[in-house]
């Protein structure tokens, strides 16, 4: 009787060990669905211009590390961000709307009330559509797209992970005294915002990425890296300056207000973007240790013109052959240095002169999941382009911008492109002849100029917010 009750008991126990087994899949078959989803990392630069970086002819800064990522990867030479200012680009980056139907259309006092306009918690936003597909996903620096603080913050918008700033204000500053993590504000003790004393944001957002990547490398994750070097203030360690106060630059003396800007812009300036570029290089260098670069997305970009550099007296020549800096919508205002590097599909030292935008980005990450937008976007997927495949063309990009020079709109069709600055002219320009834009090609009459003003026409919808009409002065 002992016996048999044993060998019931022995039978059940196999029995239950084998349903329990059954339940789960072999190990060998989720590693392997889970290494077909590649990680993704999007850095974003603040301000910084297309004529910055090494790999597109920048001399006077050193870039090492992005230089030796076009190397690795692929440059694109015609990539476009969603404004010229940072609010309604960054919109435009992870909803996937141009700035003629995105919500957020200008950064946020330059709205008709003066009342700042978020994302709504119903938008799709990249970071949804990863999370639907099994990615853990975070944001560390400038999100700047929760002005009220409610249902446009990165943790409603799909995000696991928050680390930084909620507002635009903020971010203007390197030692904050507070700063954002999920839903809590925390406290940096011993930082003094004025006297730029403590903990500097480019540490800790670099910290915060390297925890991030090393929490989250067992599994596909998306980590967009929103980096505030090189927008004003203009500050840095004085240590980290060592580099460029042995060149014999003049001195070009910044002032004290707002910004609480160091005294000599130019090494500054330079200083923060090899910074930054360093910083990259510590992200790079964690994929490698960890095992997963190989299946890595690595993007790289900025997120409007830049702003440091005098167009009328140039030094770093920031905007390289083009016209305009951050806030127009000439070349210099809106074509951004752009880099990618993914050795499992990317061939190494490749370019394309593809035109994409910001808001092509979300139906790229789509494709790469083999999976379509859950709402309507502006964009296409610019993944073929990636990985050297036919790449379909975009029917005309277009932008809009309305702050203290504007109203103006621009639209590019292949080559060429309409300028249209409300109630007063348009400009056309062919971009194949005559990049830096400085021969108007535009009569009444042309007609590239009655086919683009046509598209011109159709290419946006009304917002309450932000009408095509002049717009009082803002401190944004």
């Amino acid at each position: 009787m002992h016996i048999k009750k044993l060998s019931a008991w022995s039978c059940l126990v196999t029995i239950v060990w084998c349903v329990s087994s059954c339940k789960q899949a072999p190990p060998d078959t989720v590693s392997q669905e889970e290494a077909s989803k590649p990680n993704i990392i999007f850095i974003l630069a603040d301000d910084l211009g297309y004529g910055d970086v090494g790999f597109n002819g920048g001399e006077k800064i050193n870039t090492p590390v992005l230089d030796q990522l076009a190397g690795e990867g692929i440059v694109f030479t015609r990539h476009y961000a969603g404004s010229a200012v940072c609010g309604p680009s960054r919109a435009s980056l992870v909803t996937g709307r141009h700035t003629g139907h995105s919500t957020v259309r200008g950064n946020p006092r330059w709205t008709k009330s003066g009342k700042p306009v978020d994302i709504s918690k119903d938008e799709n936003t990249v970071a949804k559509e990863l999370k639907k597909a099994g990615y853990r996903t975070g944001v560390v620096g400038k999100w700047a797209l929760a002005e009220n603080l409610d249902e446009a913050k990165p943790n409603k918008q799909g995000f696991d992970y928050f680390y930084g700033f909620n507002r635009h204000g903020p971010a203007h500053h390197y030692y904050p005294e507070k700063i954002w993590e999920n839903d809590n504000h925390l406290v940096l003790e011993g930082n003094v915002m004025m006297d730029k004393i403590g903990q500097y944001s480019q540490d800790l957002f670099t910290q915060k990425a390297l925890d991030f990547i090393d929490r989250e490398s067992k599994s596909p994750f998306f980590l967009y890296l929103a980096y505030t070097i090189p927008h004003y203030e203009l500050t840095i360690p004085e240590e980290q300056k060592a580099e460029y106060y042995k060149k014999d630059w003049p001195l070009r003396k910044m002032k004290m207000g707002h910004y609480r800007n160091d005294e000599n812009g130019h090494v500054t300036y330079a200083s923060m973007v090899t910074r930054m570029d360093k910083d990259i290089g510590l992200i790079l260098s964690k994929l490698e240790e960890l095992g997963i670069e190989e299946n890595t997305l690595v993007v790289f970009t900025s997120d409007n013109g830049h702003e440091y550099d005098n167009v009328k007296d140039e030094f770093f020549n920031s905007n390289g052959i083009y016209r305009g800096k951050k806030r127009d919508l000439y070349e210099g205002g809106i074509r951004m240095p752009f880099v990618a590097k993914w050795p499992a599909k990317i061939a190494p030292g490749t370019k394309t002169d593809h035109a994409s935008a910001f808001w092509d980005f979300l139906p790229t990450v789509c494709d790469i999941l083999g999976t379509s937008p859950s709402a309507s976007t502006d964009g296409i997927s610019y993944l073929p382009a990636l990985t050297g495949q036919k790449q379909p063309q975009h029917k005309y990009l277009y932008w809009e911008f309305n702050e203290k020079r504007g109203p103006v709109q621009a639209l590019m069709q292949g080559d060429w492109k309409l300028v249209h600055f409300v109630g007063e002219k348009y400009e056309l320009y062919n971009l194949q002849d005559d990049p830096g834009e400085s021969n108007d090609l535009y009569t009444v009459d042309h007609p590239e100029a009655l086919k683009l003003k046509k598209l011109l026409a159709s290419a946006r919808t009304e917002h309450p917010e932000f009408p095509l009409v002049k717009r009082a002065k803002s401190k944004d």
